[in-house]
Order: C-alpha cells, then structure tokens, then sequence
C-alpha cells in the first residue's frame, strides 16, 4: 500500500514516519493507483493531477492549458492524458502539449516514492502558474532565411511558434490582411459582444521576444513561385525561403439583391461580432443558414433579440454533419426558447424600406419581418491571390497538399481552412475541415517538416459547439456513416453517438456524456478499431466514464 503525502515546499521532505499528525492530514491515497490511472490532488490550494503511466508515478498541472478543464475527468491513454471538454492533449510525465486546440504547456512537478509513500513537490514560485510556454528560441545572427506566413490565424501562428520551438534562426514574417493580432475567432458566435483585447491568443511583446515579425492590414495579392517573391495590396514585395499559406476563408452572401442593404450581417471579425450583438437587440432577428455558427447565433441572441427565425434549407439543423437525431434535438432546445424555424426553405428575396432591410420573402411564400438579416451558409477559400501561380487548387479553389502539408510546389505549404489534405484515419481521403483545431495541427506539421523534421499529419479532428450553455463534442470523421450506435437518450440530452461506417465507428457526438468523445479520439489517432459490435456493446469501461 502507498501513501500520498503532498507538500507545498521548495524541496522535498525528508519523510518521518514518526511524524504521524503530519502524515494523517496529508494522505489522500488508500491504494496504488494501478498504470494507466490518474487521480486529483490539491497542493497549496493548487490543482495536480498525479498519474501513473508505464509503472512511473507523474505529477502535471491538473487544468487543461485551453478553457481551464479539469484534466483529472478526462481521458489517459499510456503517456498522453486527453482534454474531457476540447480533446487537448498533454504529456503526463512532462507536461509538454500534444495535441491542440490548447497552446501552452502544463506546470510538470517532481515527485517522489520513500517509505511506501508517494510525495509530492511542487516549488512555491509555480504555485500559481497554470500554463507553461515551452522553450522558445529567437533570430540568430547570420541566419539569412525567411520563412513567410501569410495569415494571420491558428495556423500562421502556431506554425511561427514552432519554428521558434524548433530552433529556427532566420527571419520569420506573419503577413495578414487583419488588423488584429491573431485571436480565437472560436468565441465570436458564443460571445458576440466581446472586446477584441480578451481573445487575443497572444500579445505584441510575445511576437517581440520571440523575434516573429507581424505585418497587420497587409494583404497579398499574388506570389511568384518561380521567383520566391509576394506582392502586397501596397506595391510592397517581399522574398522568401519557404511559405507558408494559411490565409483561410470568408462568409458567403446570398446571390439576391438586397444584400447591400443596412443591417444585413455576416459574421468574420470581433467587430462583426459587436455589431451583430448592437443591432439585434430588441430587434426582429432573421438567420440564414444552420450550421454550427448560424446555431450558436441564434443561441445567444435568445434573451436578446424580440424574436429570432431560422431559415434552414434542410430537413433538420446539422443534417449533413451530425445527423438528422442531433439536428433534431437542437432545434427543439432552441424552439423551447421560442426561436422560430423554416426548415427545407430558401430566401429568395429581400426586400427594404429607407435603406434598410425590411423583410424576407421565402420560397414557400412565407414572408418574414426582419430588422436585421444574418446570414450563415459557407465559406468561400481566400485563394484569389494564387490564381496564375503553380499552386495547385481543387475545383473549389481550396489548396491542395499532401501529409506533410507540402503543396505541388517545392517550399511552399499551406494549412487552416484554406488546404484540402489527406485525412489518416479517414484512409487518407482528401478532406477540407475548417476546425481550429485542425488548423492548429497543420501549422505545427508545415513548421516541422519546413525545419527537415519529417512528420506526417496523424491528428483527429475535434470539434464542439455550445447551445444555451450545452456543449455538444465531436470527434472523427463521420461523413458517409451508414448507422448511429446510441448510448444515452436524445430526450433526455444526456447522450453519446457513436458514428458506423463499414462496421466500424469513425466519428462520435456527446452532450453531458464526458469524457467519451475524448475516449473515442484517442482511440482513432492510435489507430485502434472500434467495431461496431463493440459500439453496440453494454460495457462501456473502455470510455473511462465517472
């Protein structure tokens, strides 16, 4: 039997087993924790998750490094425990991050096995340090090189800091058309009136230190692959080594007249976002569209707005993505709050008075009062600059590269939304998955393989979304499933369904079924089938469920 003694010291103690009052306050463990099992402990009001994986104790900062989750409810699997909420992944005997759409390390703590009981250090001047950016190295002079990054999202970024992580000494520039640093744009729809200064993901001084050049409001219009150069929006042009394109996507609009009309809304910016927020509030709402981002509107403008209507051209909300069961059960959580739905319909027409929009007409006939028209149904690629270039695009304009995010051109990659690439565990089909996770995933791979560490794409997408303060998790790729293994029940919206395509699980949804979808990640990237029987299965120990 061991003993968990845990102390808040600079060093670690010489453990007195005569020191009984001491030791009866502190234990906390009344049996090993067996391999592949972790536990919470609490250190000088501090959170720790303690583990123990490949028979060596570990003890690591216990809130995910993304939105603070406890990782103690989550998912471990060998060395790597899972987010329950985000599917971040971290090393367990280093702290060290593995899989996005966390940024930051975890705080790693020392600990020690005397006497039968396991102890554990943690140092005062980390006590209250939660996150941990790994080492980071800066320009090094005579490093002629120039890797440029155009955009200025996820992937741009995250590709910049691993370059720094790796070591890289040339000259990195961050070219983007916005004028924000780069931010979690994941925020805009669940929290519309928020100030740009709150999400962003990293601060000028952080670029500074790092040596990692921002240009903000500097957009290209065209690359010359032959000659390496970048022409700007302002008649600049800049050279480079290897590129890296990860310049994403925008809005669409509805192809009707009208669309020009005030308080027709499409959402991009923190300052879209804002806008949104002001103008709907005590309005008539209409929404255009139910993906993800239209539904999340739609969520928050529910004590906000006089009424809000969506218009779907589906049977159900998510109906290509998460089936039509799930599409089903969110739009009855948003109909309890009266949101009005017109599902299987079109806008056909809007219609204004005094310059702004006053109503829209539906193909049904229907017609709807509107104060404010939001309109929420795709994307288009931001790849008009690369036309006349040799970089290859699909017939959607999306940019097309390999595992390694490389693209037909030598020194040239791209990532983020904008890149169609081979998915692994969907055996290798070529895919294009605007999550910010996966856009995280591409620029760390594109820095990898730019600094001659060839690495191939391995990670699974993960993605969520919150409705009404619920929020429904998904993992995988499930496009084309033939069937849903159900776990839970959808009236009761606690529920987990599992993906089948080909007699094995290829994807997974949850809402307050933690942390499964997490478990069901960590099983795709390790390659490990989930057959359907097993799906079909009443024990459900391999989810790791509290």
């Amino acid at each position: 039997m061991l003993y968990l003694c845990v102390y808040s010291v600079q060093e670690l103690p010489d453990p007195d087993p005569q020191d009984t009052e001491e030791l009866s306050a502190m234990v906390c463990l009344e049996s090993d924790l067996q391999d592949g099992q972790m536990m919470e402990v609490e250190v000088g009001h501090h959170s720790v998750l303690l583990t123990r994986s490949e028979g060596k104790y570990s003890a690591i900062g216990n809130q995910c490094t993304h939105y603070g989750a406890p990782l103690s409810k989550g998912f471990i699997s060998g060395h790597t425990v899972r987010c329950p909420w985000h599917g971040a992944c971290f090393n367990v005997h280093t702290g060290d991050l593995e899989e996005f759409p966390g940024m930051d390390c975890l705080p790693c703590h020392k600990v020690k096995i005397e006497n039968n009981k396991v102890y554990v250090s943690v140092k005062k001047r980390t006590l209250g340090q939660e996150k941990r950016i790994k080492s980071m190295g800066g320009a090094v002079p005579g490093v002629t090189q120039t890797i440029l990054l155009l955009g200025g999202g996820a992937a741009s970024l995250i590709c910049a800091e691993t370059l720094r992580q790796e070591q890289f000494g040339g000259r990195i520039i961050m070219a983007t058309r916005d004028d924000l640093l780069p931010y979690d744009k994941t925020r805009l729809s669940k929290v519309m009136n928020v100030e740009s200064d709150s999400i962003l993901l990293r601060r000028m001084e952080f670029f500074h230190k790092h040596d990692i050049e921002v240009w903000l409001r500097k957009e290209a219009m065209s690359v010359d692959t032959d000659q390496k150069m970048v022409t700007f929006h302002d008649g600049s042009v800049q050279s480079y080594d290897q590129l890296f394109i990860s310049t994403g996507c925008r809005a669409k609009g509805l192809d009707l007249p009208g669309m020009k009309l005030g308080n027709v809304k499409k959402l991009e910016t923190p300052e879209d976002a804002r806008q949104i927020h002001a103008a709907c509030l005590g309005c008539n709402v209409v929404l255009v569209g139910t993906s993800f981002v239209g539904m999340e509107i739609a969520s928050y403008l529910i004590d906000k707005a006089s009424s809000i209507t969506v218009i779907g051209s589906s049977e159900m909300p998510y109906q290509n993505t998460l089936g039509r069961e799930i599409g089903k059960v969110t739009m009855m959580m948003l109909s309890e709050k009266n949101v009005k739905f017109y599902m299987n319909d079109n806008v056909t027409e809007v219609r204004g008075a005094d310059g702004k929009v006053k109503e829209v007409m539906l193909k049904s006939g229907k017609v709807i009062p509107a104060d404010v028209l939001i309109v929420g149904i795709g994307i288009k690629p931001n790849s008009e600059f690369l036309r006349g270039s040799k970089v290859q695009m699909d017939s959607k304009n999306f940019v097309m590269v390999d595992k390694y995010m490389h693209t037909n051109v030598p020194d040239v990659f791209c990532g983020g939304d904008l890149a169609t690439f081979p998915l692994r565990m969907a055996r290798n089909r070529m895919v294009n998955i605007g999550h910010w996770q996966m856009a995280q995933a591409h620029g760390r791979i594109a820095a990898l393989n730019m600094t001659g560490k060839q690495t191939e794409l391995s990670s699974v997408p993960f993605y969520w979304t919150v409705l009404l303060g619920k929020t429904i998790r998904y993992a995988g790729y499930g496009e084309g499933y033939t069937d849903i293994v159900m776990k839970g029940k959808f009236e009761d919206r606690k529920f987990l369904a599992l993906y089948v395509k080909d007699e094995e699980v290829v994807a997974a949804a949850s809402l307050n079924y933690d942390p499964a979808v997490s478990a069901v990640a960590e099983r795709l990237v390790a390659g490990k089938i989930i057959t359907k029987s097993e799906a079909e299965s009443d024990d459900l120990s391999w989810l790791q469920l509290p």
